[in-house]
């Protein structure tokens, strides 16, 4: 099983004690997101996790923990999120330097291949231009070279409760807006992206898009990577489409522990936070002692688990 850690909420940022007292508790417990009645134990035993894969944007508060996980076995990777927005649109992330110092120095002890960067979401308005982008992109591409050699990239989507939020911010966004680039330029732009990223010796791909960007050399990627997995780690492991996921994602069958609401970078365009207001409620309602990230549940028992079970199947 592939532990998702996790696309709803900065693991690493804000719960990393959390996590780490699931890990060593050896399970977590998972409330449905879309029925709170509905809870799953999860197992965080290290022979029953086939990777972990952990999602971050300030990683720097799980780093001095991560000796534990090696110590125990774990297999794990990291989508590190890295752009330059203002803190207009990101409104509690630490200062742009120092994410990046910590990115180098997460790729230090970890290495390239498990540390992988996202340029994303790409946000196109009248402030945030091609130019904008390709500048911002070139300048973190050659400050990671030798640090990461993937990025992933994507297009926001505009979700109505995106848009809303967006939309308040009066000095990027009008009701004009569009999610590409005005007159047919998105290939083109595309097409430097990839060039910026090979310079730097970096593999460029795209997550979760409907379109096909093969034309300026960017192949659609996989998040949760079992390809990567098997690099990484030689196990013998074939992709399953993770069915709960959009169309378009290419990610693999994964378990994602995490909670909607519960993510403090208040970040403008999040597309897990319904309300910045209820993330900072459930903030100060977590217990870090808790088998639940956030809220509270019956405890299902433990169920005995076939050897070398998993949702992935053996090739």
């Amino acid at each position: 099983m592939i532990i998702s850690a996790s696309r709803r909420t900065d693991l690493p940022a804000f719960y990393s004690e959390w996590f780490i007292n699931r890990i060593q508790a050896g399970f977590c417990c998972v409330v449905n997101p879309l029925n709170a009645h509905q809870v799953s134990r999860v197992s965080l035993k290290p022979e029953d996790v086939t990777a972990i894969v952990l999602w971050s944007k300030n990683p720097a508060p799980l780093i001095p923990s991560l000796p534990i996980l090696d110590r125990m076995g774990y297999r794990y990777y990291f989508q590190y999120t890295l752009n330059d927005y203002s803190n207009d649109l990101e409104q509690r992330i630490p200062p742009f330097h120092q994410r990046l110092d910590t990115f180098k120095s997460l790729a230090n002890k970890i290495g390239q291949q498990r540390t992988i960067w996202r340029y994303d979401p790409i946000i196109f308005s009248p402030s945030l231009d091609e130019s904008y982008h390709l500048d911002r992109f070139n300048k973190i591409a050659t400050e990671l070279n030798g640090s990461t050699n993937r990025v992933m990239i994507s297009i926001l989507d505009m979700y109505d409760k995106v848009s809303n939020r967006l939309e308040k911010q009066g000095q990027y966004f009008n009701t004009a807006y569009s999610p590409d680039p005005p007159g047919g330029k998105l290939l083109t732009f595309l097409r430097e992206l990839h060039d910026i990223a090979g310079t730097n010796g970096m593999e460029i791909f795209s997550c979760a898009e409907e379109t096909d960007f093969a034309d300026a050399g960017i192949q659609h990627g996989h998040c949760i990577d079992t390809d990567l997995i098997r690099q990484l780690w030689h196990l013998p492991i074939k992709f399953k489409k993770d069915k709960g996921q959009r169309k378009a994602c290419g990610c693999s069958v994964s378990k994602d522990i995490g909670a909607n609401s519960t993510c403090l970078h208040e970040c403008v365009y999040c597309y897990s936070t319904m309300s910045l207001e209820l993330s900072r409620k459930r903030y100060k309602q977590h217990d870090p002692t808790s088998p639940f990230l956030w809220g509270t549940g019956n405890i299902p028992a433990e169920k005995e688990l076939k050897p070398n079970h998993s949702q992935l199947e053996l090739l």
